[in-house]
């Protein structure tokens, strides 16, 4: 049953990239309870996921979202309207290759050339997901030192870039429960070896570049005895979820996918 909201507000946390801006949101409820890291898609923190961790909030979860694009070094790279451009180059490119994107960055105007073509390179492979990972790390911590938070109780969720930030925090950290909407595979693979609790994968039927790599999770999920779920909705695409975005949002294919992640986190965060 769902409750009222107590707080929703824009908070700090310490992260290894310093001090760094979140999203929290409480439910109304008596005592502590489980926390959930919210992680946002390649777009940062935006009123779509700030509306998810209130959707979490309301379902008697403390939600937190970090804003992992929020350091100084990433800011001003990685604005919504310069992630927004350089997506716009991605998309027309065949397949993402370094040298294509190049050539299609010379064909901007200035001063995009310049400041989109930096953006462009940095999701192409310059993201330092290794120190983004240990931010999410301090996310975790913070929620452990809320009095309000069940500090053996935190699971994390995330989407498209956050679906892989998802699971590379599950790699580093001791969370109880990870959710992963198609997201990449850690890399390496083995570092699956150091989940320690559930993972439930979500992806969507047309998804080619993010399937390619679910053989190699369910064998390593299988190798390492992992407690794992996946499921793939026939006919979605990537970003089913995001009901922003028109184009590929799939109604019945979220819905689905929220019953799942609720009844998920209910089996592994409020026993």
């Amino acid at each position: 049953m769902a409750v009222e909201i107590a707080s929703s507000e824009m908070v700090e946390f310490t992260g290894e990239s310093g001090r760094m801006p979140a999203y929290l949101a409480r439910p109304q409820a008596e005592g502590p309870r489980p926390g959930v890291v919210v992680i946002h898609e390649i777009f940062g923190l935006v009123d779509h996921t700030k509306d998810i961790a209130n959707r979490f909030a309301r379902e008697g979860f403390v939600a937190f979202a970090p804003h992992l694009f929020g350091s100084p070094e990433l800011a001003q790279i990685l604005t919504q309207e310069r992630i927004r451009k350089a997506m716009q180059v991605m998309y027309r490119l065949p397949r993402r290759d370094p040298e294509l994107a190049r050539q299609a960055i010379e064909q901007l105007p200035e001063p995009d050339r310049t400041e989109v073509g930096r953006t462009v390179q940095m999701l192409l492979g310059g993201l330092p997901k290794d120190r983004l990972t240990q931010d999410l790390v301090g996310a975790v911590r913070y929620l452990q030192s809320q009095p309000f938070v069940r500090k053996d109780r935190i699971g994390c969720v995330g989407f498209c870039f956050g679906g892989g930030m998802s699971i590379n925090l599950a790699c580093a950290a001791d969370v109880a429960a990870c959710v992963i909407f198609y997201g990449e595979n850690p890399t390496p693979i083995e570092k699956l070896a150091h989940v320690q609790g559930a993972v439930l994968g979500l992806y969507g039927g047309e998804d080619t570049r993010i399937n390619a790599g679910l053989d190699a999770l369910v064998r390593a999920m299988a190798e390492h005895k992992r407690d794992f779920e996946m499921r793939i909705y026939p006919g979605a695409p990537h970003a089913f979820f995001n009901d922003t975005n028109p184009t590929t949002f799939r109604k019945e294919a979220a819905a689905d996918a929220w019953d799942r992640v609720l009844r998920f986190y209910r089996r592994t965060l409020t026993a």
